[in-house]
Formats: structure tokens, C-alpha cells, sequence
């Protein structure tokens, strides 16, 4: 089984102080000693890092790198589906529905 992995899901495992945190880690714990791969797009890497270097720091950024990322399959989103993304964005036209969110949509299709 392949789980998409999103920002909110990674960003609940670093803070324990998020509303999810607990949730996210018992998901988690359980999800890997199951036969599950974790993927996600370097669209939602770059959120992650973004929010967790703000939010929590350098040292939980280093350890979202050194802990989490290497259990990640990164999925590089191609200029195609960029260009989808975009164009969703524009379509749908409100400013929470983000470029990141759109390129789940499109890259959790048959893709994977």
C-alpha cells in the first residue's frame, strides 16, 4: 500500500504541541511495520522544510531531513504537471486551494 504524505500530516509529527501530533505518530508508528511506502511530491518536501525551519527550527529541520526524508519516495513534479497545477489554481481561484495542493491532486492520480 502507498500512503501520500502532505504537509499537515509531516508538519503533526514534528510539533508536538499541533492538535495532530499524537494522532499523526500512532498512524505512523503503525503504518511502519506494515507493508506501506510513504510517498510524496518535492513540491510538499519544500513546504515542510519551509514551516518547520520557521516554525520550529534548524535543529527539528535537521531532524525532519535526517529522520523522515529518507523513508519518503519523492515524487520530482515534472513542468507538465506544474502547468496542470497552475492552471487549477487560477480555475479554482481561492487563496487557501494552493499550487501545493493542487500538485497532490494531479500527482496522486494514476501516476503512482
Amino acid at each position: 500500500m502507498v500512503i501520500f504524505v502532505d504537509t499537515s500530516a509531516l508538519y503533526a509529527l514534528m510539533d508536538a504541541d499541533d492538535q495532530n501530533h499524537e494522532r499523526a505518530r500512532e498512524a505512523w508508528a503503525e503504518w511502519l511495520d506494515g507493508p506501506v511506502q510513504f510517498a510524496t511530491s518535492n513540491y510538499v518536501l519544500l513546504e515542510s522544510i519551509a514551516l518547520i525551519q520557521h516554525r520550529l527550527g534548524m535543529q527539528a529541520t535537521r531532524q525532519f531531513q535526517e529522520e523522515l526524508v529518507p523513508v519518503l519516495q519523492v515524487h520530482w513534479i515534472p513542468a507538465e504537471l506544474h502547468a496542470i497545477a497552475i492552471k487549477m489554481v487560477l480555475a479554482v481561484g481561492q487563496r487557501d486551494f494552493s499550487l501545493v495542493d493542487c500538485t497532490n491532486i494531479v500527482t496522486t492520480q494514476p501516476l503512482w
